[in-house]
């Protein structure tokens, strides 16, 4: 519904025609035109000389922001370099272009290929970066996408992501690495080699996957090197694969003389990964390490381990909330053929997460088994043989992922009928429930503290927090695949992984001039500054107005060393 707003600026009321729409379940402004003063009111009631003709209110900002950053890098003229297309006056946009729209959609509000031209169309882009925009439709991408081959577009991510760290470049020689999957709708007879069936991170196992690795510097969050996968390939076979060229691109980050340290987590580890890297004298690692093969770490007396120096420990300490902080055990053992430095830390709010959840699961399996003994007591049918019985128990643990064995589960016969009793094993359920909160990691850096070691192995959420925004369903959102052919599949996961580039290049910017923003909020912010387009009465051509930034649009605006004022953009 549109209404009248006012705003007070300076002592003085201003006055704008908004439009309020519910997105989400949420109220939230959809248009927004500057009217003006009273006076400028007054005079265009009376039809006085300045009131427009027509108004149209464009959303400006964002595409505006993701513009002014991805100037410094140039990705169409990049890619059309890589390609070899050059662009020619009044024709379709060059293949770089393509991409380019693409990784602006994905900053900003994604949406698919099909939608393109609609989601463009009341945006500024004519302003910003003019483009015919109904060739950014689906088939137009299709048929450009087409024209950039593996080997080019292995080209491409590396010159994008060499420029991206030559941006900001890192002061840091520790990496994190990690993989994930994404799901796709793609039909059983589609032909692809990337899309397969495997286990799947979001529980989607019957669903076609294609699988991501993604290597970031740890103090900036640059992506520095990615590679897609086939969705049915171990986590650990991939990494032997990529190692090599994922060390070249932490050699150009941190230098040819420091010392590396790659951290990942245990779906990585095996003896000949392990062994590569030990092969290098300049490269260590911080791996966490399965409890199941060393129970003998888990059930470590509480009373040996101490408080870590972290972030996170202090905040706690200022709260008041010693209870909660993080400990850890330090000792050396031998794994993969060598001694190797053993960190084992405990923390006791995920602790008590992870007890609050078993016992929900342990309530649940003593209603089942309590049925369960009901059906096999009284004979009923299909439940009369042990080993049936014996499997739908196991398969309810299954279910609920814990163990089998933490409860005894006796089969014996009265009267030639088949009986069922069940008990707690207790000595089991303890073990189990001393795991809750523990990790286990393993490295071979020998002069680092257990704090700094601790703190290294917690920084790999810089890499997941990266899967996540590309897993955020308005923003990046690189699932669900909409494209069938790999080649396709490709160019859409690296406009993915450059728009989280150039997002992040976004929030370092604010974190640099002092607003503590994210850049989905600082996007979400900008949207909502519109450009106007007034028609006066009398001249052909439109004149442009842009909206008086509120003071979060006008903090990120100063961020970036610009400012609007009187309706007009200005460089400070």
């Amino acid at each position: 519904m549109a209404h009248i707003h006012k705003k007070m600026k300076k002592g003085r009321p201003y006055y704008y025609i908004r439009e309020i729409a519910r997105v989400d379940g949420k109220p939230k402004v959809i248009n927004q035109v500057y009217l003006g003063s009273p006076e400028r009111i007054l005079e265009m009631a009376q039809g006085g000389k300045g009131m427009p003709e027509k108004i149209q209110a464009q959303s400006f900002g964002a595409l505006w922001l993701a513009n002014l950053v991805e100037k410094e890098i140039d990705l169409a003229g990049l890619v059309d370099k890589v390609v070899g297309e050059k662009k020619e006056i009044n024709k379709t946009p060059t293949v770089g272009e393509y991409f380019l729209y693409a990784v602006y959609n994905r900053m900003i509000q994604a949406c698919s290929k099909r939608a393109m031209p609609g989601w463009h169309k009341p945006t500024a882009i004519q302003h910003i970066r003019p483009v015919r925009i109904d060739e950014l439709n689906s088939q137009m991408y299709w048929f450009k996408w087409d024209q950039v081959g593996k080997q080019q577009l292995e080209k491409i991510t590396k010159k994008f992501l060499q420029r991206i760290s030559e941006l900001e470049p890192s002061s840091s020689d520790c990496f994190m690495f990690d993989t994930t999957n994404y799901y796709t709708f793609m039909a059983s007879d589609t032909e692809s080699e990337l899309a397969q069936r495997g286990k799947s991170k979001e529980g989607r196992n019957w669903l076609r996957q294609v699988g991501i690795a993604l290597l970031v510097s740890r103090d900036k969050r640059i992506p520095l090197y990615y590679r897609e996968y086939e969705g049915n390939r171990h986590d650990s076979k991939v990494f032997l694969q990529i190692m090599e060229d994922m060390f070249t691109a932490m050699r150009k980050s941190a230098g040819a003389d420091a010392t590396l340290t790659v951290v990942f987590d245990k779906g990585m580890n095996s003896e000949e990964n392990i062994g590569v890297i030990d092969a290098r004298e300049d490269i260590n690692f911080i791996t966490t390490y399965s409890p199941y093969f060393a129970e003998h770490l888990i059930h470590v007396d509480l009373d040996t381990f101490m408080v870590v120096d972290t972030n996170k420990n202090r905040k706690l300490s200022r709260e008041g909330k010693e209870d909660d902080r993080l400990l850890a055990w330090r000792t050396r053992g031998e794994y993969w053929g060598r001694e190797r430095t053993v960190v084992v830390t405990y923390n006791p709010l995920t602790a008590t997460k992870q007890r609050y959840g078993f016992e929900k699961k342990m309530l649940h399996l003593q209603e089942t088994l309590f049925e369960f003994q009901s059906k096999v007591n009284r004979q009923a049918p299909y439940w009369r043989k042990q080993s049936v019985v014996l499997k739908r128990y196991k398969d309810i643990c299954s279910d609920l992922h814990i163990p089998s064995d933490l409860y005894n589960v006796d089969f014996y016969y009265h009267d030639s009928r088949l009986r069922m009793n069940f008990r707690k094993n207790h000595y089991r359920i303890g073990c189990y429930i001393d795991r809750f909160g523990k990790n286990i990691l393993i490295t071979d850096i020998t002069d680092w503290t257990t704090d700094e070691i601790v703190q290294a192995s917690l920084d790999r959420w810089a890499v997941e927090d990266g899967f996540r925004l590309t897993k955020d369903e308005a923003q990046v959102a690189l699932r669900p695949l909409r494209h069938w052919t790999d080649s396709k599949i490709r160019c859409h996961i690296f406009t993915c992984i450059a728009a989280m580039a150039l997002l992040r290049i976004i929030e370092l910017r604010l974190r640099t001039a002092g607003v503590d923003m994210t850049a989905k909020a600082a996007m979400r912010h900008m949207y909502s500054l519109h450009s106007c387009l007034l028609w006066l009465p009398g001249k052909r051509k439109a004149m442009r107005m842009l909206e008086d930034p509120d003071e979060d649009q006008a903090d990120i605006m100063r961020a970036f060393g610009w400012k609007i004022a009187g309706g007009v953009l200005q460089e400070i």
